[in-house]
């Protein structure tokens, strides 16, 4: 099942970083030396197995931008199931930022109407903290009014934390055909294992794929923070020539345990009830991997 991906931007609005740290594993200092790319960069990314993200890197330089929407139009724009579109939040372009932006949704909506719309507000690090939530609740407020009548959902991002995880699991949760199955699943799973929360990641890119919670928790944030964490970790172990297998981590407050789970996801389980033995739940985990690995197969 084969999903085309549009990634468009102005040039040096940072799409290249962003795809080379999700789907080829950057870390963000590499990416410094990535070049702009040139017209067009197609990849193939298998994502759970059966979904495939046919994903369209777009450069943005003017020249480029321009034949996007004469000579190569109908090729860019046809069947398109997500456009995702970076805006440089530091950008002194903004009316020609936005102009592009209007032009590529009105070949969206001639070409590819049931499109997903997203906006990317980034490189958000470079602005003082105090003053994100204000700019990007501005922007995200144009984005949306110029974007009528399609529908558009705005994230901010940053190579340098969390945020680009928790967008890019946000798009790709939207393109998992299955999803609803899977959650109610899960949740049931964490139930059987009496889990504060249950967790899937694809097994590739270590974005959060599926949850089930169970207790509520302070830190909104906290998954797209494990998705960067121990996917860094994940690397170190792969220039070490070790593969990263599975994790326990235990203190007085909870139980975290992290393992290879379907031949497309790892799963993360968190308790908090000092009596369950990590022996128990790893049992529980190894004999769920069937069943999940059939909602798997079902969805191919």
């Amino acid at each position: 099942m084969k999903k085309k991906v549009l990634l468009m931007g102005k040039s040096g609005s940072g799409k290249t970083s962003m795809r080379s740290i999700i789907f080829a594993n950057y870390i963000a200092r590499d990416t410094r030396r990535l070049g702009p790319t040139m017209d067009i960069e197609h990849s193939h990314v298998r994502f759970l197995g059966n979904l495939v993200l046919n994903l369209w890197d777009c450069g943005g330089q003017e020249a480029f931008m321009e034949s996007y929407f004469t000579s190569q139009r109908d090729n860019v724009f046809k069947n398109v199931e997500v456009l995702i579109y970076v805006f440089d939040v530091e950008s002194r372009e903004l009316e020609s930022d936005l102009h592009y932006y209007q032009s590529c949704l009105e070949a969206i909506l001639q070409n590819s109407p049931k499109a997903k719309i997203f906006c990317l507000v980034h490189k958000m690090d470079l602005i003082p903290e105090e003053q994100r939530d204000m700019i990007f609740e501005k922007r995200s407020a144009e984005l949306k009014k110029y974007s009528e009548p399609l529908n558009t959902t705005c994230f901010r991002t940053s190579i340098w934390d969390e945020t680009l995880y928790k967008a890019w699991s946000a798009i790709v949760y939207r393109l998992i055909p299955n999803v609803e199955q899977l959650e109610t699943n899960l949740d049931s799973f964490a139930g059987i294992l009496e889990a504060d929360e249950v967790l899937l990641f694809e097994r590739a890119t270590f974005l959060v794929i599926a949850q089930a919670i169970k207790r509520h928790h302070n830190d909104p944030h906290r998954f797209e923070k494990i998705s960067n964490i121990i996917k860094q970790f994940k690397l170190s172990c792969t220039k070490l020539q070790a593969q990263f297998q599975c994790m326990e981590v235990r203190n007085s407050s909870f139980a975290a345990f992290i393992d290879m789970f379907t031949a497309n996801t790892y799963i993360m389980v968190i308790i908090s009830d000092p009596s369950i033995p990590s022996a128990a739940t790893m049992v529980n985990i190894k004999n769920a991997r069937k069943h999940f690995e059939k909602i798997d197969k079902l969805s191919a």
